[in-house]
C-alpha cells in the first residue's frame, strides 16, 4: 500500500460506492427512484429537469435513461420522437412501466451502448445525457455522437450537481457526494478538461452553465456540432 492511510480509505470507499451504483442500476434497478431521491434530498428529477430547455428539435436521443424520467417529459411533446438508449435491461423494464400509455409524441426504448449507437448519420437534433457514468468521456461515444447529430444539433450533458445549502441534511448529502465524486471545484475543472477538450477538438462549440436550484448548483455542458 503506497500514500496516507487516509487517502487509501478514500479510495476504498469510492470504489465501494462505484460498485454500489452498478448493483443499483442494475439488479436493484427497481429501487433507483428512492436511493436517489433520499441521496439528493429529494431534489434528483428537479435536477434532471434542469436539461430540458437546453434540448432542441422533435428528434431527441437519451443516453443511459435510467427509469425514464426524462423520456417520460421528452416526449409529451406531440410532434417530437424521443428514443432512449441504455445497456441495463432491468432499467428498460422500470422505463416501461413509467412510460407505457404516455401522451404525446412517440418513444422507443432500445438497449445498447453509447459507443456503438445502432442509428444512421445526422439521425437526431439533440442528443441528451444526466448522471453519466465513465462512458461519457469516451472517444468513441463522443465519435458516435458527432455522427448521429444533425448539422447545428446539440449534445447536452448534465454530468454534476452538488449541494450548498447550510442545513445539516444539506451538509451530510454534499458529505456523500464528495465522497463518490469529487469536491465540486475539483470536479468541474475536471469535467471541463476531460470532458470539454475532447468535445471541441471533435468539432463541438462547448458552453457551461451552472444553474442554482433549491439550495444547490447543477452543471449543464451544451455542446453544439
Amino acid at each position: 500500500m503506497s500514500g496516507p492511510p487516509g487517502l487509501f480509505a478514500l479510495s476504498l470507499l469510492r470504489r465501494a460506492l462505484r460498485l454500489a451504483f452498478r448493483v443499483l442500476y442494475h439488479d436493484m434497478a427497481w429501487t433507483y427512484d428512492t436511493v436517489a431521491s433520499i441521496v439528493s434530498r429529494g431534489r434528483w428529477y428537479e435536477w434532471v429537469d434542469v436539461v430540458l430547455p437546453f434540448v432542441r428539435g422533435p428528434s431527441i436521443l437519451e443516453l443511459a435513461y435510467g427509469t425514464g424520467h426524462l423520456l417520460e417529459s421528452l416526449s409529451k411533446t406531440q410532434s417530437r420522437h424521443a428514443v432512449g438508449l441504455d445497456e441495463a435491461r432491468q432499467m428498460a423494464t422500470v422505463a416501461k412501466r413509467r412510460t407505457v400509455g404516455s401522451d404525446g409524441g412517440r418513444l422507443d426504448l432500445i438497449q445498447g451502448v453509447a459507443q456503438r449507437l445502432p442509428f444512421c448519420r445526422e439521425n437526431f437534433d439533440s442528443v441528451v445525457s444526466t448522471f453519466p457514468t465513465e462512458f461519457i468521456f469516451g472517444p468513441d461515444t463522443l465519435s458516435e455522437i458527432y455522427r448521429v447529430l444533425k448539422p447545428g444539433g446539440r449534445l447536452v450533458v448534465l454530468p454534476l450537481a452538488w449541494m450548498v445549502g447550510k442545513k445539516p441534511l444539506d451538509r451530510a448529502a454534499a458529505w456523500l457526494f464528495a465522497f463518490k465524486r469529487q469536491v465540486p471545484d475539483a470536479a468541474e475543472e475536471a469535467i471541463g478538461t476531460r470532458l470539454g477538450v475532447p468535445l471541441r477538438e471533435a468539432g463541438f462549440h462547448v458552453a457551461t452553465h451552472r444553474i442554482e436550484l433549491h439550495a444547490s448548483i447543477v452543471l449543464v455542458i451544451v455542446a453544439t456540432k
